[in-house]
C-alpha cells in the first residue's frame, strides 16, 4: 500500500511559514515609515543634488559679482594712469613751449644793442657847471626805464651785460656799478634784445621815464646809443628761478 504523506507536511510547513513572512514584511514597511518620516525614501538623491546645483548656481553668481568689482577697479586704474598720463604729456608740451618765454633757451634774431655809460670826466676832474656826481653816472632807474620800454616793444629775450633776463630778474645799481643776479658789472652797460628796432625806437619815445634820462645825457654828456643789429642773440637764462628782488613799477 502507498502512503501519501508528503502533501500533508508540505501544507503544514507552508501554512506555518506564511505568518512569519506576514509578520517580517509589517516590521519592514513600519521601519520604513518611521526611517521616512513622512517622506519620499526614493528622493533624497534628487534633493541632495538639487540642493547643490542651487549652492554652485550661488556661488557662480558670487564670482561673476566679484568679477565685475575687479574689471571695475582696473578701468578706473587704466584710467587714472591715463589722466596721470595725459597730464604729463600736457605739462611737457607746456613747459616746451613755455621754455622761449622762461629764458631757458637762447634767442637769435634781428634787434639792437643799447649801450648807456657815464658822462667822460674832464682831464682836470672838474664837473660842468651846475652838475652834481650824481648827474654824470648811469642810474638804476635809467637802466630800468630802458629795458622797460624793450619788453613794451614786444622783444622776444632781453639781456643786460649778457644775462638773460626773465620774471624774476631785477636791476639793481650799488653805487656806480650794476648789481644782476649776483653779479656787479661797471659802465658802460650794454643791453641786447632780439626785437623790431622801430618798435623800440617808438617805445622810448613814449616813455616819461627815458625822456627823463634823455635830459641827463643832453645836460651832463651821458651816452645813450641805441644800434639796430641784423641778427643778435640772446642767450639762455642761467639763474636760479626764485625772486631775489623786487621794485617797484
Amino acid at each position: 500500500m502507498v502512503r501519501w504523506s508528503l502533501p500533508g507536511r508540505s501544507s503544514s510547513a507552508w501554512g506555518a511559514l506564511v505568518p512569519v513572512v506576514a509578520l517580517a514584511a509589517g516590521l519592514l514597511f513600519a521601519t520604513s515609515g518611521r526611517t521616512a518620516q513622512g517622506s519620499d525614501l526614493r528622493a533624497g538623491e534628487v534633493t541632495q543634488l538639487s540642493q547643490l546645483v542651487e549652492e554652485r548656481d550661488a556661488a557662480v553668481a558670487r564670482q561673476e559679482r566679484q568679477l565685475a568689482q575687479l574689471q571695475d577697479q582696473v578701468q578706473r586704474l587704466t584710467d587714472q594712469v591715463a589722466t596721470r598720463d595725459d597730464a604729463v604729456a600736457e605739462e611737457q608740451a607746456v613747459g616746451e613751449a613755455g621754455a622761449p618765454a622762461a629764458g631757458l633757451t637762447p634767442v637769435m634774431g634781428s634787434g639792437v644793442v643799447i649801450t648807456l655809460d657815464d658822462a667822460p670826466q674832464r682831464s682836470d676832474g672838474s664837473l660842468p657847471s651846475g652838475a652834481r656826481p650824481d648827474d654824470l653816472v648811469i642810474h638804476q632807474s635809467d637802466v630800468q626805464a630802458v629795458v622797460n620800454a624793450v619788453w613794451a616793444a614786444g622783444a622776444d629775450g632781453v639781456a643786460v651785460m649778457d644775462q638773460r633776463l626773465i620774471s624774476t630778474s631785477a636791476v639793481r645799481c650799488v653805487g656806480n656799478t650794476l648789481l644782476l643776479q649776483g653779479r656787479t658789472y661797471s659802465p658802460p652797460f650794454v643791453i641786447t634784445a632780439v626785437v623790431d628796432a622801430p618798435q623800440v625806437e617808438a617805445a622810448l619815445d613814449a616813455s616819461p621815464q627815458v625822456a627823463v634820462f634823455e635830459q641827463a645825457v643832453e645836460s651832463w654828456g651821458l651816452t645813450f646809443e641805441v644800434r639796430e643789429r641784423p641778427q643778435v642773440t640772446v642767450p639762455a637764462y642761467d639763474g636760479g628761478l626764485t625772486l631775489q628782488h623786487a621794485i617797484a613799477g
